[in-house]
Protein backbone atom coordinates (compact mmCIF):
# COMPACT_ATOMS: atom_id res chain seq x y z
CA UNK A 1 0.00 0.00 0.00
CA UNK A 2 1.01 3.73 -0.18
CA UNK A 3 0.72 6.11 2.17
CA UNK A 4 -0.71 9.64 1.56
CA UNK A 5 2.29 11.41 1.55
CA UNK A 6 3.42 9.29 -1.39
CA UNK A 7 7.11 8.44 0.02
CA UNK A 8 6.96 4.61 0.46
CA UNK A 9 7.17 3.42 -2.95
CA UNK A 10 9.54 4.80 -5.98
CA UNK A 11 7.84 7.49 -8.14
CA UNK A 12 7.07 7.08 -11.67
CA UNK A 13 6.83 9.32 -14.59
CA UNK A 14 5.78 9.72 -18.01
CA UNK A 15 7.30 7.20 -19.54
CA UNK A 16 5.18 4.71 -17.05
CA UNK A 17 3.10 2.29 -18.72
CA UNK A 18 -0.55 3.54 -20.24
CA UNK A 19 -3.53 1.79 -18.83
CA UNK A 20 -6.31 1.94 -20.53
CA UNK A 21 -9.93 3.13 -20.25
CA UNK A 22 -12.23 2.72 -22.96
CA UNK A 23 -10.78 4.37 -26.46
CA UNK A 24 -9.05 7.33 -26.57
CA UNK A 25 -6.76 9.17 -24.46
CA UNK A 26 -5.29 6.84 -21.56
CA UNK A 27 -6.19 7.01 -17.99
CA UNK A 28 -2.56 7.48 -17.51
CA UNK A 29 -1.90 10.00 -19.59
CA UNK A 30 -4.77 12.43 -17.83
CA UNK A 31 -3.75 11.92 -14.49
CA UNK A 32 -0.29 12.49 -15.22
CA UNK A 33 -1.15 15.69 -17.02
CA UNK A 34 -1.39 19.00 -13.96
CA UNK A 35 -4.20 20.57 -16.50
CA UNK A 36 -7.08 17.54 -15.20
CA UNK A 37 -7.03 18.64 -11.96
CA UNK A 38 -9.08 22.15 -10.65
CA UNK A 39 -6.55 23.23 -8.40
CA UNK A 40 -3.61 22.86 -10.84
CA UNK A 41 -1.08 21.47 -8.98
CA UNK A 42 2.70 22.47 -9.68
CA UNK A 43 4.27 18.81 -10.09
CA UNK A 44 2.68 15.46 -10.34
CA UNK A 45 3.81 11.88 -9.10
CA UNK A 46 2.78 8.27 -9.59
CA UNK A 47 3.14 5.46 -7.50
CA UNK A 48 2.13 2.22 -8.05
CA UNK A 49 1.60 -0.80 -5.81
CA UNK A 50 0.15 -4.26 -7.57
CA UNK A 51 -3.43 -3.30 -7.06
CA UNK A 52 -3.53 0.79 -6.92
CA UNK A 53 -2.43 3.70 -9.03
CA UNK A 54 -1.57 6.40 -6.14
CA UNK A 55 -1.36 9.90 -7.49
CA UNK A 56 0.10 12.30 -5.59
CA UNK A 57 -0.75 15.91 -7.02
CA UNK A 58 -0.80 18.39 -3.85
CA UNK A 59 -2.63 19.09 -1.76
CA UNK A 60 -4.30 15.83 -2.67
CA UNK A 61 -3.82 12.18 -2.85
CA UNK A 62 -6.18 10.35 -5.73
CA UNK A 63 -6.25 6.32 -5.53
CA UNK A 64 -7.65 4.29 -8.66
CA UNK A 65 -7.60 0.61 -8.78
CA UNK A 66 -6.38 -1.61 -11.02
CA UNK A 67 -8.36 -3.79 -12.69
CA UNK A 68 -7.07 -6.59 -11.73
CA UNK A 69 -8.34 -10.54 -9.93
CA UNK A 70 -6.03 -11.80 -7.34
CA UNK A 71 -8.58 -14.21 -6.05
CA UNK A 72 -7.83 -12.30 -2.27
CA UNK A 73 -8.61 -9.26 -4.21
CA UNK A 74 -10.87 -8.35 -7.22
CA UNK A 75 -11.29 -4.86 -9.04
CA UNK A 76 -12.01 -6.43 -12.05
CA UNK A 77 -15.05 -4.72 -13.04
CA UNK A 78 -15.97 -0.66 -12.86
CA UNK A 79 -18.85 -1.59 -10.12
CA UNK A 80 -16.87 -3.48 -7.92
CA UNK A 81 -13.90 -0.83 -8.20
CA UNK A 82 -16.69 1.99 -7.33
CA UNK A 83 -18.00 -0.07 -4.82
CA UNK A 84 -14.27 -0.87 -3.16
CA UNK A 85 -13.80 3.00 -3.46
CA UNK A 86 -16.94 3.99 -1.31
CA UNK A 87 -16.14 1.33 1.30
CA UNK A 88 -12.40 2.47 1.57
CA UNK A 89 -13.83 5.67 3.02
CA UNK A 90 -15.94 4.56 4.91
CA UNK A 91 -13.69 2.44 6.98
CA UNK A 92 -10.95 4.56 6.99
CA UNK A 93 -13.08 7.58 8.80
CA UNK A 94 -12.98 5.14 11.58
CA UNK A 95 -9.19 5.89 12.40
CA UNK A 96 -8.79 9.14 10.62
CA UNK A 97 -9.87 12.85 10.68
CA UNK A 98 -9.81 14.62 8.04
CA UNK A 99 -7.71 12.61 5.72
CA UNK A 100 -10.49 10.77 3.49
CA UNK A 101 -12.32 13.35 1.16
CA UNK A 102 -14.44 10.95 -0.88
CA UNK A 103 -14.95 9.27 -3.69
CA UNK A 104 -14.62 11.15 -7.05
CA UNK A 105 -15.70 9.64 -10.78
CA UNK A 106 -13.59 10.59 -14.00
CA UNK A 107 -15.60 10.77 -17.24
CA UNK A 108 -15.09 10.85 -20.46
CA UNK A 109 -16.52 13.86 -22.60
CA UNK A 110 -16.52 13.12 -26.17
CA UNK A 111 -12.91 12.65 -27.06
CA UNK A 112 -11.67 13.66 -23.71
CA UNK A 113 -11.45 12.87 -19.84
CA UNK A 114 -12.00 14.61 -16.74
CA UNK A 115 -13.01 14.73 -13.27
CA UNK A 116 -16.78 14.61 -12.90
CA UNK A 117 -18.87 17.50 -11.44
CA UNK A 118 -20.88 16.57 -8.10
CA UNK A 119 -23.41 13.92 -8.75
CA UNK A 120 -22.59 13.39 -12.62
CA UNK A 121 -22.82 9.48 -13.16
CA UNK A 122 -23.04 9.22 -16.74
CA UNK A 123 -19.96 8.30 -19.08
CA UNK A 124 -17.73 7.07 -15.97
CA UNK A 125 -14.65 5.29 -17.24
CA UNK A 126 -13.04 5.37 -13.96
CA UNK A 127 -13.30 6.07 -10.01
CA UNK A 128 -10.78 7.59 -7.31
CA UNK A 129 -10.48 8.32 -3.62
CA UNK A 130 -9.45 11.56 -2.73
CA UNK A 131 -7.35 12.02 0.25
CA UNK A 132 -5.87 15.17 2.13
CA UNK A 133 -1.91 14.53 1.61
CA UNK A 134 -0.36 14.15 5.12
CA UNK A 135 3.37 15.34 5.73
CA UNK A 136 5.76 12.32 4.96
CA UNK A 137 8.02 13.17 8.36
CA UNK A 138 5.38 12.12 10.47
CA UNK A 139 4.53 8.41 8.96
CA UNK A 140 5.57 5.98 11.51
CA UNK A 141 8.36 4.06 9.17
CA UNK A 142 10.10 7.19 8.33
CA UNK A 143 9.79 8.41 12.20
CA UNK A 144 11.69 4.45 12.53
CA UNK A 145 14.46 5.27 10.13
CA UNK A 146 14.84 8.55 12.35
CA UNK A 147 15.24 6.88 15.25
CA UNK A 148 12.33 9.62 16.22
CA UNK A 149 10.04 6.73 17.78
CA UNK A 150 9.94 6.16 22.06
CA UNK A 151 8.00 5.03 24.32
CA UNK A 152 5.40 7.89 24.28
CA UNK A 153 5.00 7.09 20.50
CA UNK A 154 3.76 3.45 21.09
CA UNK A 155 1.26 4.71 24.21
CA UNK A 156 0.24 6.99 21.85
CA UNK A 157 -0.56 4.60 19.32
CA UNK A 158 -1.88 1.98 22.06
CA UNK A 159 -4.59 4.78 23.49
CA UNK A 160 -5.50 5.22 19.89
CA UNK A 161 -6.12 1.44 18.78
CA UNK A 162 -7.18 0.72 22.37
CA UNK A 163 -10.41 3.12 22.26
CA UNK A 164 -10.79 1.65 18.57
CA UNK A 165 -11.07 -1.80 19.12
CA UNK A 166 -13.31 -1.02 22.51
CA UNK A 167 -15.84 0.26 19.96
CA UNK A 168 -15.86 -2.67 17.10
CA UNK A 169 -18.28 -4.48 19.02
CA UNK A 170 -18.58 -8.48 17.72
CA UNK A 171 -21.03 -10.02 15.92
CA UNK A 172 -21.97 -13.29 14.36
CA UNK A 173 -20.91 -12.71 11.14
CA UNK A 174 -17.30 -11.03 12.39
CA UNK A 175 -16.77 -13.75 15.10
CA UNK A 176 -16.52 -16.75 12.87
CA UNK A 177 -13.47 -15.66 11.71
CA UNK A 178 -11.84 -16.72 14.87
CA UNK A 179 -12.63 -20.29 14.16
CA UNK A 180 -9.93 -22.84 13.44
CA UNK A 181 -11.68 -23.41 10.15
CA UNK A 182 -11.76 -19.86 9.09
CA UNK A 183 -8.56 -19.73 9.76
CA UNK A 184 -7.24 -22.53 8.52
CA UNK A 185 -9.18 -20.70 4.94
CA UNK A 186 -7.16 -17.80 4.82
CA UNK A 187 -3.90 -19.59 5.86
CA UNK A 188 -4.11 -22.43 3.49
CA UNK A 189 -5.28 -19.77 0.86
CA UNK A 190 -1.92 -18.20 1.57
CA UNK A 191 0.39 -20.45 0.78
CA UNK A 192 -1.32 -21.03 -2.22
CA UNK A 193 -0.84 -18.06 -3.67
CA UNK A 194 2.49 -18.12 -2.23
CA UNK A 195 3.54 -21.06 -4.69
CA UNK A 196 4.27 -19.34 -7.44
CA UNK A 197 6.82 -17.75 -6.19
CA UNK A 198 8.59 -20.70 -4.03
CA UNK A 199 12.12 -20.27 -5.27
CA UNK A 200 12.11 -17.09 -6.01
CA UNK A 201 10.92 -14.82 -3.13
CA UNK A 202 11.00 -17.74 -0.88
CA UNK A 203 12.70 -21.15 -1.20
CA UNK A 204 10.54 -24.15 -1.46
CA UNK A 205 11.64 -25.81 2.15
CA UNK A 206 10.85 -22.12 4.01
CA UNK A 207 7.32 -22.34 2.40
CA UNK A 208 7.52 -25.93 3.57
CA UNK A 209 8.56 -25.12 7.13
CA UNK A 210 5.63 -22.11 7.48
CA UNK A 211 2.89 -24.03 6.17
CA UNK A 212 4.25 -26.99 9.08
CA UNK A 213 4.39 -24.63 12.03
CA UNK A 214 0.81 -22.67 10.92
CA UNK A 215 -0.84 -25.96 10.63
CA UNK A 216 0.66 -27.75 13.35
CA UNK A 217 0.07 -24.38 15.73
CA UNK A 218 -3.82 -24.49 14.47
CA UNK A 219 -3.96 -27.88 15.13
CA UNK A 220 -2.82 -28.15 18.61
CA UNK A 221 -4.88 -25.11 20.00
CA UNK A 222 -8.14 -25.36 17.95
CA UNK A 223 -9.54 -25.27 22.17
CA UNK A 224 -7.77 -21.79 22.53
CA UNK A 225 -9.17 -20.16 19.55
CA UNK A 226 -12.69 -21.30 20.29
CA UNK A 227 -12.24 -19.66 23.34
CA UNK A 228 -10.68 -16.13 22.03
CA UNK A 229 -14.07 -16.41 19.50
CA UNK A 230 -16.21 -17.36 22.91
CA UNK A 231 -14.74 -14.39 24.74
CA UNK A 232 -15.29 -11.85 21.84
CA UNK A 233 -11.77 -10.98 20.34
CA UNK A 234 -12.70 -11.61 17.11
CA UNK A 235 -13.55 -7.94 16.00
CA UNK A 236 -13.89 -5.60 12.81
CA UNK A 237 -10.12 -4.62 12.92
CA UNK A 238 -7.77 -2.91 10.36
CA UNK A 239 -6.26 -5.20 8.51
CA UNK A 240 -3.02 -3.82 7.41
CA UNK A 241 -1.97 -2.62 10.57
CA UNK A 242 2.16 -1.90 9.72
CA UNK A 243 3.93 1.46 10.45
CA UNK A 244 3.61 3.03 7.04
CA UNK A 245 -0.24 3.50 7.75
CA UNK A 246 0.45 5.48 10.84
CA UNK A 247 0.89 8.86 10.97
CA UNK A 248 1.61 10.34 14.25
CA UNK A 249 2.14 14.33 14.67
CA UNK A 250 2.57 16.06 17.99
CA UNK A 251 -0.83 16.79 18.15
CA UNK A 252 -2.80 14.07 16.39
CA UNK A 253 -2.51 10.37 15.24
CA UNK A 254 -4.45 8.49 12.12
CA UNK A 255 -4.36 5.28 11.05
CA UNK A 256 -5.41 5.17 7.56
CA UNK A 257 -5.75 2.54 4.29
CA UNK A 258 -7.20 -0.38 5.98
CA UNK A 259 -8.47 -3.78 4.54
CA UNK A 260 -11.81 -2.95 2.20
CA UNK A 261 -11.42 -5.32 -0.26
CA UNK A 262 -12.40 -8.51 1.82
CA UNK A 263 -13.96 -8.08 4.69
CA UNK A 264 -12.84 -11.17 6.15
CA UNK A 265 -8.88 -10.53 5.99
CA UNK A 266 -10.51 -7.11 8.11
CA UNK A 267 -12.40 -9.18 10.48
CA UNK A 268 -9.82 -11.40 12.74
CA UNK A 269 -8.81 -11.41 16.87
CA UNK A 270 -7.69 -8.25 17.99
CA UNK A 271 -4.03 -9.86 18.44
CA UNK A 272 -3.84 -10.53 14.49
CA UNK A 273 -4.18 -6.60 14.19
CA UNK A 274 -1.90 -6.30 16.74
CA UNK A 275 0.89 -8.29 15.40
CA UNK A 276 0.82 -6.89 12.56
CA UNK A 277 2.28 -3.48 13.53
CA UNK A 278 4.45 -5.50 15.89
CA UNK A 279 6.20 -7.46 13.21
CA UNK A 280 6.66 -4.30 11.49
CA UNK A 281 8.64 -3.19 14.10
CA UNK A 282 11.00 -6.46 14.36
CA UNK A 283 10.81 -6.10 10.51
CA UNK A 284 12.47 -2.13 10.99
CA UNK A 285 14.98 -3.52 13.55
CA UNK A 286 13.17 -2.28 16.81
CA UNK A 287 12.22 -5.68 18.43
CA UNK A 288 12.35 -3.63 21.46
CA UNK A 289 9.14 -1.35 20.86
CA UNK A 290 7.53 -4.23 19.52
CA UNK A 291 7.66 -6.33 22.70
CA UNK A 292 6.77 -2.68 24.58
CA UNK A 293 3.77 -2.43 21.77
CA UNK A 294 2.80 -5.84 22.51
CA UNK A 295 2.67 -5.77 26.59
CA UNK A 296 1.06 -1.89 26.59
CA UNK A 297 -1.93 -3.85 24.05
CA UNK A 298 -2.30 -6.40 26.31
CA UNK A 299 -2.50 -3.77 29.24
CA UNK A 300 -4.57 -1.86 27.61
CA UNK A 301 -7.18 -3.87 26.61
CA UNK A 302 -6.97 -6.59 29.80
CA UNK A 303 -6.03 -9.25 27.43
CA UNK A 304 -3.67 -11.84 29.15
CA UNK A 305 -3.81 -14.25 26.27
CA UNK A 306 -2.86 -12.00 24.09
CA UNK A 307 0.98 -12.24 24.15
CA UNK A 308 0.54 -16.29 23.85
CA UNK A 309 -0.59 -15.43 19.78
CA UNK A 310 2.03 -13.23 18.95
CA UNK A 311 4.30 -15.37 16.78
CA UNK A 312 1.68 -17.69 15.50
CA UNK A 313 -0.08 -14.18 14.20
CA UNK A 314 3.39 -12.21 13.67
CA UNK A 315 4.26 -15.51 11.21
CA UNK A 316 0.94 -15.06 9.44
CA UNK A 317 1.09 -11.40 9.05
CA UNK A 318 4.91 -11.55 7.54
CA UNK A 319 4.11 -14.18 5.29
CA UNK A 320 1.11 -11.86 4.43
CA UNK A 321 3.51 -9.06 3.37
CA UNK A 322 5.40 -11.31 2.03
CA UNK A 323 2.81 -12.77 -0.84
CA UNK A 324 1.78 -9.10 -1.41
CA UNK A 325 5.43 -7.93 -1.82
CA UNK A 326 5.87 -10.09 -4.34
CA UNK A 327 3.15 -9.95 -6.37
CA UNK A 328 4.13 -6.30 -6.82
CA UNK A 329 7.37 -7.50 -7.52
CA UNK A 330 6.18 -9.71 -10.96
CA UNK A 331 3.40 -6.35 -11.71
CA UNK A 332 4.24 -5.93 -15.49
CA UNK A 333 3.37 -2.02 -15.23
CA UNK A 334 5.87 -1.39 -12.35
CA UNK A 335 9.54 -0.24 -13.46
CA UNK A 336 12.11 -2.21 -13.09
CA UNK A 337 13.86 -0.97 -10.12
CA UNK A 338 10.47 -0.87 -7.89
CA UNK A 339 9.87 -4.77 -8.80
CA UNK A 340 13.81 -5.59 -7.71
CA UNK A 341 13.28 -3.36 -4.42
CA UNK A 342 9.79 -5.30 -3.88
CA UNK A 343 11.45 -8.62 -4.38
CA UNK A 344 14.08 -7.62 -1.80
CA UNK A 345 11.13 -6.63 0.76
CA UNK A 346 9.48 -9.62 0.21
CA UNK A 347 12.45 -12.07 0.83
CA UNK A 348 12.75 -10.29 4.31
CA UNK A 349 9.48 -10.68 4.88
CA UNK A 350 9.75 -14.29 4.27
CA UNK A 351 13.07 -14.71 6.41
CA UNK A 352 10.65 -13.18 9.41
CA UNK A 353 8.16 -15.73 8.92
CA UNK A 354 10.75 -18.40 9.06
CA UNK A 355 12.17 -16.77 12.16
CA UNK A 356 8.74 -17.02 13.84
CA UNK A 357 8.10 -20.53 12.96
CA UNK A 358 11.18 -21.81 14.01
CA UNK A 359 13.06 -20.03 16.61
CA UNK A 360 10.19 -17.64 17.56
CA UNK A 361 10.26 -13.84 18.08
CA UNK A 362 13.22 -13.27 20.79
CA UNK A 363 17.00 -13.45 19.44
CA UNK A 364 18.49 -16.53 19.18
CA UNK A 365 21.96 -18.43 18.09
CA UNK A 366 21.46 -21.21 16.00
CA UNK A 367 24.68 -23.59 16.97
CA UNK A 368 25.55 -25.74 14.17
CA UNK A 369 27.74 -28.74 15.99
CA UNK A 370 29.32 -31.93 14.80
CA UNK A 371 32.52 -33.68 14.15
CA UNK A 372 35.05 -33.11 11.61
CA UNK A 373 33.31 -34.32 7.91
CA UNK A 374 30.05 -33.87 9.13
CA UNK A 375 28.69 -31.49 6.91
CA UNK A 376 28.01 -28.74 9.38
CA UNK A 377 29.40 -25.97 7.26
CA UNK A 378 27.13 -26.46 4.77
CA UNK A 379 24.25 -27.18 6.60
CA UNK A 380 25.23 -23.30 8.45
CA UNK A 381 25.16 -21.86 5.26
CA UNK A 382 22.11 -22.71 4.34
CA UNK A 383 20.93 -21.79 7.19
CA UNK A 384 22.38 -18.33 7.53
CA UNK A 385 20.71 -17.89 3.68
CA UNK A 386 17.05 -19.07 4.44
CA UNK A 387 17.07 -16.77 7.88
CA UNK A 388 19.04 -13.33 5.96
CA UNK A 389 21.55 -13.58 8.95
CA UNK A 390 25.46 -13.64 9.42
CA UNK A 391 27.39 -16.98 9.92
CA UNK A 392 30.38 -17.08 12.20
CA UNK A 393 32.98 -20.20 11.74
CA UNK A 394 35.43 -21.09 13.88
CA UNK A 395 37.89 -22.05 11.13
CA UNK A 396 37.88 -18.80 9.54
CA UNK A 397 38.10 -16.73 13.31
CA UNK A 398 40.61 -19.18 14.24
CA UNK A 399 43.02 -18.83 11.36
CA UNK A 400 41.96 -14.51 11.32
CA UNK A 401 42.81 -14.88 15.10
CA UNK A 402 46.94 -16.63 13.86
CA UNK A 403 47.23 -13.97 10.38
CA UNK A 404 47.13 -17.29 8.59
CA UNK A 405 46.01 -17.55 4.74
CA UNK A 406 42.07 -18.40 4.74
CA UNK A 407 42.72 -21.38 2.04
CA UNK A 408 45.84 -22.54 2.73
CA UNK A 409 46.02 -25.30 5.08
CA UNK A 410 47.94 -25.00 7.84
CA UNK A 411 51.61 -26.92 7.63
CA UNK A 412 52.49 -29.57 10.48
CA UNK A 413 54.80 -28.37 12.48
CA UNK A 414 52.45 -24.93 13.06
CA UNK A 415 48.91 -26.98 13.73
CA UNK A 416 50.14 -27.66 17.49
CA UNK A 417 50.16 -24.00 18.10
CA UNK A 418 47.10 -22.91 16.05
CA UNK A 419 45.00 -25.84 17.77
CA UNK A 420 46.30 -25.72 21.51
CA UNK A 421 43.77 -25.03 24.82
CA UNK A 422 44.91 -21.78 24.83
CA UNK A 423 44.06 -20.87 20.87
CA UNK A 424 40.90 -22.55 20.79
CA UNK A 425 39.56 -20.19 23.71
CA UNK A 426 40.34 -17.32 22.02
CA UNK A 427 38.60 -18.60 19.03
CA UNK A 428 35.24 -19.91 20.69
CA UNK A 429 36.06 -16.22 22.98
CA UNK A 430 35.50 -14.37 19.31
CA UNK A 431 33.17 -16.51 18.83
CA UNK A 432 30.72 -15.78 21.34
CA UNK A 433 31.60 -12.20 21.23
CA UNK A 434 29.92 -12.40 17.63
CA UNK A 435 27.05 -14.14 19.01
CA UNK A 436 26.18 -11.56 21.68
CA UNK A 437 26.45 -8.61 19.48
CA UNK A 438 24.03 -10.22 17.04
CA UNK A 439 21.48 -11.03 19.29
CA UNK A 440 22.09 -7.72 21.11
CA UNK A 441 21.31 -5.82 18.28
CA UNK A 442 18.15 -7.99 18.29
CA UNK A 443 19.00 -10.12 15.26
CA UNK A 444 19.69 -13.99 14.58
CA UNK A 445 23.11 -15.88 14.19
CA UNK A 446 24.07 -18.55 12.99
CA UNK A 447 27.88 -20.47 14.31
CA UNK A 448 29.66 -23.02 12.55
CA UNK A 449 31.82 -25.18 15.16
CA UNK A 450 32.11 -27.77 16.27
CA UNK A 451 31.29 -27.65 19.69
CA UNK A 452 32.70 -31.28 20.54
CA UNK A 453 33.53 -29.90 24.26
CA UNK A 454 30.66 -29.30 26.87
CA UNK A 455 32.79 -26.96 28.66
CA UNK A 456 32.35 -24.69 25.48
CA UNK A 457 28.43 -25.31 25.09
CA UNK A 458 27.30 -24.58 28.68
CA UNK A 459 29.50 -21.36 28.44
CA UNK A 460 27.63 -20.63 25.18
CA UNK A 461 24.48 -21.03 26.96
CA UNK A 462 25.14 -19.34 29.82
CA UNK A 463 26.08 -16.40 28.06
CA UNK A 464 23.26 -15.97 25.62
CA UNK A 465 20.62 -16.81 28.22
CA UNK A 466 22.21 -13.97 30.25
CA UNK A 467 21.58 -11.78 26.81
CA UNK A 468 18.13 -12.74 26.91
CA UNK A 469 18.77 -15.08 23.97
CA UNK A 470 18.56 -18.59 23.20
CA UNK A 471 20.65 -21.45 21.73
CA UNK A 472 19.49 -23.84 19.73
CA UNK A 473 22.41 -26.54 18.67
CA UNK A 474 21.77 -28.26 15.84
CA UNK A 475 24.32 -31.30 15.62
CA UNK A 476 25.23 -32.63 12.25
CA UNK A 477 25.90 -36.42 11.58
CA UNK A 478 27.44 -38.91 8.94
CA UNK A 479 27.93 -42.23 8.60
CA UNK A 480 31.75 -42.59 8.97
CA UNK A 481 31.89 -44.39 5.75
CA UNK A 482 30.63 -40.98 4.42
CA UNK A 483 33.01 -38.75 6.40
CA UNK A 484 35.76 -40.60 5.42
CA UNK A 485 35.25 -39.75 1.68
CA UNK A 486 34.31 -36.45 2.14
CA UNK A 487 38.01 -35.60 4.36
CA UNK A 488 39.65 -37.40 1.31
CA UNK A 489 38.07 -35.20 -1.07
CA UNK A 490 39.46 -32.25 0.92
CA UNK A 491 42.89 -32.95 -0.43
CA UNK A 492 41.72 -31.78 -3.70
CA UNK A 493 40.09 -29.00 -2.91
CA UNK A 494 41.54 -25.20 -3.04
CA UNK A 495 38.61 -23.25 -1.35
CA UNK A 496 38.87 -25.55 1.82
CA UNK A 497 39.48 -23.49 5.15
CA UNK A 498 39.34 -26.75 7.47
CA UNK A 499 42.62 -28.12 8.28
CA UNK A 500 41.45 -31.18 9.43
CA UNK A 501 41.87 -34.25 6.53
CA UNK A 502 41.28 -38.29 6.60
CA UNK A 503 44.72 -38.57 8.82
CA UNK A 504 42.81 -36.56 11.45
CA UNK A 505 39.20 -38.34 11.83
CA UNK A 506 40.35 -40.64 14.29
CA UNK A 507 41.88 -38.69 16.90
CA UNK A 508 39.29 -36.18 16.14
CA UNK A 509 36.08 -38.17 16.84
CA UNK A 510 37.93 -39.42 19.69
CA UNK A 511 37.86 -36.01 21.35
CA UNK A 512 34.13 -35.33 20.18
CA UNK A 513 31.86 -34.91 23.06
CA UNK A 514 28.25 -35.77 22.24
CA UNK A 515 25.39 -33.04 23.44
CA UNK A 516 23.87 -35.81 25.62
CA UNK A 517 23.37 -33.05 28.29
CA UNK A 518 21.23 -30.51 26.39
CA UNK A 519 17.89 -30.64 26.99
CA UNK A 520 15.38 -31.73 24.25
CA UNK A 521 14.16 -28.24 23.69
CA UNK A 522 17.74 -26.86 22.26
CA UNK A 523 18.77 -29.66 20.36
CA UNK A 524 18.08 -30.92 16.96
CA UNK A 525 20.58 -33.91 15.29
CA UNK A 526 20.14 -33.64 11.47
CA UNK A 527 21.79 -36.55 9.02
CA UNK A 528 23.46 -34.49 6.10
CA UNK A 529 23.54 -37.94 3.75
CA UNK A 530 20.94 -36.49 1.59
CA UNK A 531 21.05 -33.93 -0.99
CA UNK A 532 21.00 -30.37 0.53
CA UNK A 533 18.03 -29.29 -0.62
CA UNK A 534 16.44 -32.61 1.42
CA UNK A 535 18.02 -32.08 4.33
CA UNK A 536 17.26 -28.48 4.46
CA UNK A 537 13.62 -29.16 4.50
CA UNK A 538 13.89 -31.96 7.18
CA UNK A 539 16.04 -29.30 9.26
CA UNK A 540 13.85 -26.37 9.14
CA UNK A 541 10.18 -28.58 9.84
CA UNK A 542 12.56 -29.72 12.70
CA UNK A 543 13.11 -26.47 14.49
CA UNK A 544 9.40 -25.91 13.51
CA UNK A 545 8.70 -28.64 15.48
CA UNK A 546 10.61 -27.69 17.94
CA UNK A 547 9.33 -23.94 18.04
CA UNK A 548 5.59 -25.65 18.40
CA UNK A 549 6.69 -28.12 21.42
CA UNK A 550 7.44 -24.69 23.14
CA UNK A 551 4.47 -22.72 23.08
CA UNK A 552 2.43 -24.41 25.02
CA UNK A 553 -1.04 -22.52 24.85
CA UNK A 554 -4.25 -23.34 27.04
Amino acid sequence: MVSPSGDRRSRVGRGSRPVKRGSGRSLLEFLLDPASYAHRPRSIHLVQTHASLVVLASPFVFKIKKPVDFGFLNFSTLAKRHAACLTEVELNRRLTSGVYLGVVAIVRDGGRLRFAKTGERSRVVEYAVQMRRLSSRYFLDHRLRRRAVGRREIMRIVAFLARFYRAQRPTKEVSQWGTVAHLRFNTDENFTQAERHAGGTISRESLAAIRAYTNGFLRRHGKFFTRRVREGWIRDCHGDLHAEHIHITPRAVNIYDCIEFNDRIRYGDVASDVAFLAMDLDFEGRADLASEFVAKMARALRDDDLSRLMDFYKCYRAFVRGKVESLHSVAAQAPAVERLAAADRARRYFQLALRYATIGSAPAALVVMGGTGSGKSRIAQALASEFGCDVFSSDRIRKALAGRPLYERTPSKERAGLYNASMTARTYGALLDHALGAVRRGEGVVLDATFGNRVHRRAFRRALSAAGANAIFVEAHAPAAVVRKRLARREHERREVSDARLGDYAELTRRYEGPVELPRSQRIRVSTTATPPATLAHLLKQLAGLRLASQAVT
